[in-house]
């Protein structure tokens, strides 16, 4: 498509009123004042002649087939001309349909032999996928009195995934080096049941781990140790319902949970366990059977990277008891999830009672870094004093909830997003070094 740019406009609404002052001046110079108008536009007509044509492009763009949650990527651009004996610029914008920000057009310049590269930025905001339609290019005449654009059609999808880049290099602070190579066997001592070997009692060794048949035999004390046990089943639980969907620190609190989920998946499958995937809010919406090995993880990170965000409010009735039913021997739990007062957290507490009868739960939710704030702020109006007795009324009624739950036997973590992985990891050593699997 070519059309005028604003400068012919202007160049040309500019000889409007030289033609009016000439007929003002002497009628007869009519034929000079039209003329002036029809140069303009001859010199228009002349511009769009010499503008460059598509046919005459040679255009290249390498779009992403994924990208991490939290990151930008990038739509690699390139032009070329073809017998061309001038520079030129173009605009290049990205046609794109998704949870994605705007996208901001690029400028770029191909020179005769040498390319024009654009980075055209993708950043999206939530997991799913991002449909690349279209690349637009606009570019102008020698004269910059026309302008030609193109649509060149792409069709392209981008999927978007959880952000699993640093999870191995996070993962492998918690293991020797060699351990993780397979070069060596790496033993956890730990409360477990497993016995591993015998020792010396010192002074501050629990007493019940005291082997009295064998220190009569040696005519000492001695004391069993214990490694941690294997093959336990540790199953994520994701509440996908609307509240999860709610931004914090840039990203939706499901991505915060998944990110921090997959890291204890891994490690709990470098670990020997079995590691399974729950989602439910009004529905189940996703349940894959614990599995041991790490080529499972690729399964696990796929199955995340499906769980969506639903608009519908969380059954906990439901989804737990569907949970707790559908695991056949005793299993660690990791809920996560969020709530908003003791009144909608009744029945998550109600269930959480059940299914803290059978397993081990670790109740995961996140904190909030701006109720503190507004709390903290100088009630220089009503408003701003309202706020801060609403929010401090939202953090007593979550510490109420929190406290019942611990009463129940339930390990709750309630974390900034910045912690949730590290403190979930060691919250999740702690329970198998104690042997309360």
């Amino acid at each position: 498509m070519i059309r005028p740019t604003l400068r012919a406009v202007l160049l040309f609404g500019a000889t409007i009123p030289l033609a009016l002052v000439l007929l003002a001046w002497d009628p007869a110079l009519w034929p000079i004042s039209l003329d002036i108008g029809l140069f303009v536009l001859v010199l228009i007509g002349v511009d769009a002649l010499l503008c460059i044509r598509f046919a005459r492009l040679d255009i290249a763009c390498e779009v992403p087939a994924r990208l991490f949650i939290g990151t930008m990527g990038a739509i690699r651009l390139s032009v070329a001309l073809k017998h061309a004996s001038r520079p030129v610029a173009f605009d290049a914008l990205a046609e794109q349909r998704g949870e994605v920000e705007p996208p901001q057009s690029q400028r770029l310049v191909a020179k005769p032999g040498e390319p024009g590269l654009a980075s055209l930025q993708v950043a999206p905001k939530r997991r799913g996928q991002i449909i690349v339609d279209a690349i637009w290019l606009r570019w102008q005449g020698p004269l910059a009195l026309a302008v030609r654009t193109r649509r060149v059609a792409l069709a392209k999808t981008i999927t978007v995934l959880p952000d699993i880049r640093g999870i191995a290099s996070a993962a492998i602070q918690f293991f020797s080096r060699d351990a993780v190579d397979g070069i060596k066997v790496q033993q956890q001592k730990g409360e477990g049941t497993e016995f591993e070997a015998l020792r010396d009692h010192a002074s501050g060794f629990d007493n019940r781990f005291i082997d009295w048949k064998r220190s009569a035999k040696h005519l000492k004390l001695l004391s069993k140790e214990f490694s941690v046990e294997r093959n336990h089943q540790i199953v994520l639980a994701f509440d996908t319902g609307y509240l999860m969907a709610e931004p914090i620190e840039g990203l939706p609190r499901l991505d915060h949970a998944i990110h921090a989920g997959l890291l204890l998946g891994w490690i709990s499958l470098r670990s020997g366990d079995h590691v399974g995937s729950f989602g439910f809010d009004g529905h189940v919406r996703q349940f894959m059977q614990p599995s041991r090995g790490m080529p499972y993880f690729t399964r696990l990170q796929n199955a995340s990277g499906q769980l969506g965000y639903q608009v519908e409010e969380t059954n906990f009735t439901l989804g737990l008891a569907e949970l707790n039913a559908r695991l056949k021997r005793r299993a660690l739990v990791v809920l996560f999830t969020e709530f908003i007062d003791t009144t909608t957290a009744e029945l998550l507490l109600e269930s959480l009672q059940r299914m803290a009868n059978r397993h081990a739960v670790i109740f995961v939710t996140l904190r909030d870094p701006l109720l503190p704030g507004i709390i903290d702020a100088r009630p220089e109006h009503f408003r701003t004093a309202a706020e801060a007795v609403i929010a401090h009324d939202m953090l007593r009624e979550r510490a109420v909830v929190l406290e019942r739950l611990m009463r129940m036997g339930v390990h709750c973590l309630e974390v900034p997003p910045r912690g949730l992985a590290v403190g979930l990891v060691n919250r999740y050593l702690m329970i198998k070094q104690r042997g309360l699997l």
